[in-house]
């Protein structure tokens, strides 16, 4: 195997070791792709301005992330089917974030439970929540979640009707997988992945079973999430939430500066400037466009992160400078995961590491939590 040197060596031998709809799913944005490809682009024209002759031998990145002292700034963001990447694959990607001081975000469509990865780990992690037409359901996620000590509470608003995914439809993708003649053929091509599947303590979604009836009678996944999340959430559910949850609570799926100044108002403790990585509606902008607007819209109100379409630590810089306290990756620590387990995602979080270090230093900054936009070229 040749030396990994970046997430797109990760990306390559994930494709190689997951079975496809699973890659896919990961890998894949909604409808036409357009919002998929934009956020890559709109980071590669972004130029970072180079400094010299300024001592940069000691540089720090650490900082904190809504009262949370870590390492760098950057977090796992809340990612669906991350047990069907490699098994236990939630736990695995929970233990190398708590291993490298960095937050970890278990989504509601996990493959293991929130109990399963709290007995798994040694330090609490944040939990993502989807507000379901079950509303009894979704209060009894957000306790379960106060009751594993999870120090925060993300909310999605982006998801409430879901965006076309043409992958996940060709594949006929489903959760547990449906016995094929494609399927079986794919899996028993990845001898890597089936053996981590069967020593896994979960195969179907953890945070559901024997809570949700009849998911076995939907044919894909989409049509499982079109009949169980709640099209009718507005802002004035937050009162209902914050009811529930007494810690901290970020929204994520903030795009427009309107949307971010509600927000604020709500008295929300995060929000996460996000297109749901290209996956739900495509013709927006790239996130990365965006963030400066965001960004002036919340001032110092309410703190901002960012996600969809970090793949380096250039990218991550790039973020900093245009006002985001972190960044969020998704696909990024996915292909970690699917290429290599646990090792993987530490993989990938170290790529990050240390080009963020490298980008800092050529730009002459020795503390990330100084970072500005003096460092791109205008």
């Amino acid at each position: 195997m040749q030396p990994i040197t970046n997430v797109a060596d990760l990306r390559a031998l994930a494709k190689r070791r997951v079975p496809r709809a699973f890659f896919e799913y990961a890998d894949r944005g909604s409808y036409d792709e357009v919002t998929l490809r934009a956020n890559r682009s709109a980071f590669e024209r972004i130029a970072l301005r180079q400094r010299v002759m300024s001592n940069v031998d000691n540089r720090s990145l650490a900082t904190d992330i809504v009262g949370q002292p870590v390492s760098m700034p950057l977090a796992l963001a809340p990612t669906g089917l991350t047990g069907l990447q490699h098994g236990g694959g939630e736990i695995l990607a929970a233990r190398a974030a708590e291993k490298a001081g960095i937050p970890f975000c278990l989504s509601t469509m996990s493959i293991c439970s929130i109990e399963q990865v709290r007995a798994a780990t040694e330090k609490p992690f944040w939990f993502q929540v989807y507000v379901m037409r079950d509303r009894g359901f979704t209060r009894d996620l957000i306790r379960r979640a106060k009751a594993a000590e999870c120090s925060a509470l993300m909310l999605t608003a982006d998801l409430t009707v879901q965006g076309q995914r043409h992958r996940e439809i060709k594949n006929g993708l489903s959760v547990p997988p449906k016995i094929t003649l494609r399927n079986i053929l794919d899996m028993a091509s990845k001898p890597r992945w089936a053996w981590s599947m069967l020593r896994a303590p979960s195969r179907s979604f953890g945070n559901l079973q024997g809570r949700i009836e009849n998911t076995g009678s939907l044919t894909t996944l989409a049509q499982w999430i079109a009949n169980q999340f709640d099209p009718t959430l507005e802002w004035k559910d937050l009162e209902w939430i914050r009811e529930l949850w007494p810690g901290k609570l970020i929204i994520k799926g903030i795009t427009d500066p309107r949307d971010a100044r509600i927000a604020a108002e709500h008295g929300v403790d995060a929000i996460v400037v996000s297109n749901h990585g290209g996956r739900q509606l495509d013709g927006a902008p790239a996130t990365i466009d965006l963030l400066p607007s965001v960004v002036e819209a919340v001032g110092d109100r309410t703190e901002v992160l960012f996600d969809s379409g970090i793949q380096s630590g250039q990218d991550l810089l790039k973020a900093l400078a245009y006002g985001a306290r972190a960044g969020l990756i998704g696909k990024a620590f996915l292909y970690g995961l699917g290429a290599l387990g646990e090792a993987g995602v530490s993989k990938t979080i170290e790529l990050i590491r240390r080009e963020l270090s490298v980008s800092m230093a050529l730009t002459g900054q020795t503390d990330v939590r100084k970072i500005s936009s003096d460092i791109i070229w205008r």
